[in-house]
């Protein structure tokens, strides 16, 4: 019986804990978005249907994005993008450095 409650204590901390974890990430995730988008506005693109691709970044010691890949398939887009973000700081608060972000870009024709 001791080693249920024990279970039951154990397992009851750990989705506390994981709960209590998954909101603040998410937030940070979706305020680093918006600042993305600010960043990518303004863009000369003469396209004729709409591009997407995956970045895939980090946040450095001072706070500025490292683009370490941009999945697309077109290479114009890959230039523009690391251009427009590597390298630029960010100003959220509880960003984690070293941790991996992957934000979504779309570029309607």
């Amino acid at each position: 019986m001791k080693r249920v409650s024990l279970f039951l204590a154990a397992a009851f901390l750990f989705v506390v804990t994981a709960s209590a974890n998954t909101t603040e990430p998410a937030k940070v995730a979706k305020q680093l978005s918006g600042e993305i988008h600010s960043m990518l506005e303004g863009n000369s693109f003469k396209i004729e249907k709409d591009l997407t691709a995956n970045v895939k970044f980090t946040i450095n010691a001072e706070g500025e994005i490292v683009v370490l890949s941009v999945e697309t398939a077109d290479a114009a887009l890959e230039s523009f993008v690391k251009g427009r973000l590597n390298y630029q700081k960010v100003d959220v608060q509880n960003v984690v450095e070293g941790r991996y972000y992957t934000v979504p870009v779309r570029i309607e024709a």
